[in-house]
């Protein structure tokens, strides 16, 4: 055990961990930030994913250790009313089913439009088809990214 503190949505969380133990574990059960999902526990259906220092990473196989000095965004601190241009698009075009991926969805998103404000569509299906959804909105999904680069456009 360490004592370390992670900097999760711009506050400190103290806390006693493993520092190999996986960043979501961290951000779920020691912050108690649950938005952040348990999908596959080995980096391949992204559920997981947060922003590490504005990277989108998948907290179920970053260590904690690999986390500590570092900023973390999860979707709670995406934005302070869930206003985000993602958020808003999601909301507009109804894309959540049983919702499970969303916010690896949502957190992959955001990420692909702040490195890329009017990104292409090759760029869309390559930063989001590594995300997997098990309930197959992709369509929708792939249409409220497309209303989110109009809404980021108007801002």
């Amino acid at each position: 055990m360490a004592s370390l503190t992670l900097r999760i949505n711009n506050k400190d969380y103290p806390m006693e961990v493993d520092p190999q133990m996986p960043l979501l574990w961290a951000i779920r059960d020691f912050a108690q930030l649950t938005g952040t999902k348990f999908g596959c526990g080995i980096s391949q259906c992204g559920a997981c994913t947060v922003h590490i220092d504005g990277e989108p990473v998948r907290s179920c196989v970053t260590p904690v250790s690999g986390a500590t000095g570092k900023s973390i965004t999860t979707i709670e601190g995406l934005s302070a009313d869930n206003d985000h241009p993602v958020q808003q698009a999601w909301q507009e075009e109804q894309v959540p089913q049983c919702g499970y991926c969303q916010s690896g969805q949502i957190m992959t998103a955001a990420a692909l439009l702040r490195k890329h404000p009017q990104p292409s569509e090759e760029q869309v299906s390559a930063y989001m088809s590594p995300i997997i959804c098990r309930c197959g909105t992709y369509v929708r999904i792939k249409k409220a990214v497309s209303k989110a680069i109009e809404i980021n456009q108007k801002a």
